[in-house]
This record gives structure tokens, sequence and C-alpha cells, in this order.
């Protein structure tokens, strides 16, 4: 069911609109997903036929799925879906935190198993993009600025609560996140500070259930006790940690803020601050959803457009994924940025519109896609049969 504001901000008449035959869709996702119902509604709106929607429980229960030559294909996320979550992770309980590598690696195969159509992702990005670990090293690498991260390219190097406290030693970092490798929407992380032996605080939405299962919740919480923090850590270990500097964030109206920038096709398209009391601003915490041209004003236009640039520039990473949400953190004062992470699935911002001068006015940023898609189909590579 199509939420409010589902249709595609400001409809852009398609190629088919026009005369022409325009891309023709193929969506892997949950059908029931806002995600895809959004996607579907964007589509319909720019005068497309409506996509073809091959579900993942389909795609994992068929090993596989096939597309035509002529077909647009766009991989969605395969979250909030139990039944798709318990074949990738496991049965138990979704809210649980634990088995992100089981579900990294699933999710890895059964992208491999589609084949045929034009991609707009690629399978050896979205490797890297959904490990922590190798984006940081790919964004470090190609000179995108980032927090400094003991982890940063290396895939066993925080295994432990005891070799997570040796690296925030040896590295000189006495506040860190500390990330579940294979996470997302600040599932499992941690924000831990430290001052000297047996003082340690860890901020996180993470709770014990009443089976001392890890458990997600809708509320952040503070944890000062060492051997509970060690216990937490410990436990998400087996999946893969990744560990980045926790830089002091610029504030607006009192609370810390970041933004999330879409980028479309090599540009930046849209962007939305995020801003909380906790130092994760996800909305699902807590965090409210501010204005870009807040965060202009308060950068000025020459940074502001530096901060644009250094989104390109991360996507740019990842030249065969045609959209990429960025995490981008500013500085204290809003005089640097840097950004934190990479989202293959980054573009569920529903009723936000793209940014001047970004050739998405208008548009909103599955709208802006398609548009996008339609001036570049001959270019978007074919996969391998």
């Amino acid at each position: 069911m199509t939420e409010p504001g589902a249709t595609a901000a400001g409809s852009v008449p398609g190629p088919a609109a026009s005369g022409g035959p325009g891309p023709r869709f193929a969506v892997v996702g949950n059908p029931e997903n806002r995600r895809v119902t959004l996607f579907a509604a964007a589509v319909r709106a720019a005068g497309l036929p409506a996509p073809r929607v091959v579900p993942w429980h389909t795609v994992l229960r068929d090993g596989g799925a096939r597309f035509a030559a002529h077909e647009t294909v766009r991989i969605d996320s395969p979250g909030e879906n139990a039944e798709v979550d318990a074949v990738l992770r496991g049965p138990g309980d979704p809210a649980r935190v634990a088995g992100t590598a089981r579900w990294y690696a699933g999710l890895l195969a059964a992208v491999r198993t589609l084949s045929g159509g034009r991609r707009l992702d690629d399978p050896e990005e979205l490797a890297v993009l959904f490990d922590k670990r190798r984006c940081h090293g790919v964004l470090d690498g190609a000179g995108v600025r980032v927090p400094a991260s003991p982890t940063s390219g290396v895939t066993d190097r925080a295994r432990s609560w005891a070799q997570v406290r040796a690296l925030m030693r040896e590295h000189g970092l006495p506040r860190v996140f500390v990330k579940p490798a294979h996470g997302s929407s600040a599932s499992g992380v941690l924000a831990l500070e430290t001052a000297g032996p047996g003082r340690v605080r860890a901020t996180t939405s993470v709770a014990r259930a009443a089976d001392g299962t890890l458990v997600n919740s809708l509320r952040v919480r503070t944890y000062t006790d060492e051997r509970e923090i060690a216990g937490i850590v410990d436990a998400l270990a087996p999946d893969g940690l990744h560990l980045e500097r926790w830089l002091p964030k610029a504030s607006l109206d009192g609370r810390v803020a970041d933004l999330r920038v879409v980028v479309t096709g090599g540009r930046a398209t849209h962007a939305v601050v995020r801003t909380g009391r906790a130092p994760m601003t996800n909305l699902h915490l807590g965090g409210a959803r501010g204005a870009w041209a807040d965060a202009r004003e308060a950068a000025g236009p020459r940074r502001w457009a530096e901060a644009l640039e250094l989104c390109e520039r991360a996507a740019a990473c990842f030249p065969r994924t045609h959209c990429v949400g960025v995490d981008l953190l500013p500085g204290a004062g809003w005089r640097r940025f840097a950004v934190g992470e990479v989202n293959a699935f980054g573009d569920l911002l529903p009723r936000l519109t793209g940014l001047p001068g970004s050739g998405a006015e208008g548009l909103d940023t599955y709208a802006a896609q398609i548009a996008a898609v339609a001036k570049r189909t001959d270019g978007i590579p074919h996969a391998a049969a």
C-alpha cells in the first residue's frame, strides 16, 4: 500500500510520454515495502510501464532470476520482511543484532544469481558498500576525507572487546564508533568513550532481551559498566567490527547534526539534515529531519559546495552503482566535512525534492534516478548472461 507522498514529486515526462520507447524497469525487492512502492509510483508518473517486481523471497527460493536484455534492473533492500530475513540470517527474532555476517554472505550470493538486463547496481561494488571496513579503505585510498580508523580495509582486526580496547590505545582514539561491519540503520552501533582504566561509557540502541539476546530497541541508552559493555562487544564481534574516530560534529539549534546526501548518476541531487541529542541521528532513534538550506547557511556557500563535491567524489569510488546515499559528517563550526559511510540503499527520503542546480529540481529521489537513467540508458552496462 502506497503511503502519502508516494507519487513522484514533480513528475517527469519520460521518453515514453514523448513517443520514445524509454527504459523498461525491473526491481528486485520486497513488493510490500515502501521503497518498491515509491519507486514504482515514480516510474508510472514518468509515463513508463510499471516495473516488473521480482520478490526477494522468490529469488532466494528459486536460486536466482533472469532479466531480459531490454530491462533496466534495480536491486532494492531485502529488509523489513521477516521471511526474507529468516532465509538470509537464519531463524530468530528479526530485532536481534546478531547474524549480520551470514546476512551479508547470503545477500551477495543471491545478487550473484541474478543474470541479464542492464544493471543499476554492481555486485562487486555492493560487496564493498556492505562491508564498512572495505568501504572505508576504498574511500581513504581515493583521498576522500573519512574519520581515522584502525580497521580501514582490514577485516580481522577487531574480534573481541580486548582487541577493541587495544586498538583504541594504540591509535590514540579515546572516543570511537564501534559498528557491526555489515550493519545498517545504526543497528548494533556503540558510541564509545574511555577516560582511563575502568572509565568507559557506551551510547547505543542495543538492549538485552529476557533471554539474553541482543536486540535493537527504539530507545538510545547509556552503559557505564565495562563488563556489560564488553559482553555486548564480544557478542557482536564474531560478525566483524569496524572502528572509527568519533569526530566532534557540528550542531543546529542545540542538536548534533549530520547529513544524508543522495548522489545520482555522479551528481549530488538531494540532501537532508538529520539532528539529534544522541550521537546517532537516525530518525527511528529520535532524530529529527531538517532542511538542507539550514546546513548551507551554517556552512556558507563555498564550504557547502565543497561538501557536495566531497560526496560526489565518494560516490565516484563506485562508478557502476547508479545511486548511493552518502553520510556526510560536518565538523564543529561547519568548517570541515568527512564522509562517514556510503550506502547502497540510501535513497529512501520521501517527499524530498532536488537541490538547486542539481538537475533534479522538483523531483524526489526516485524520479531523479528515473530521469537520469532515461538520459543514459545506452550507457548502462548489460549484466553477464
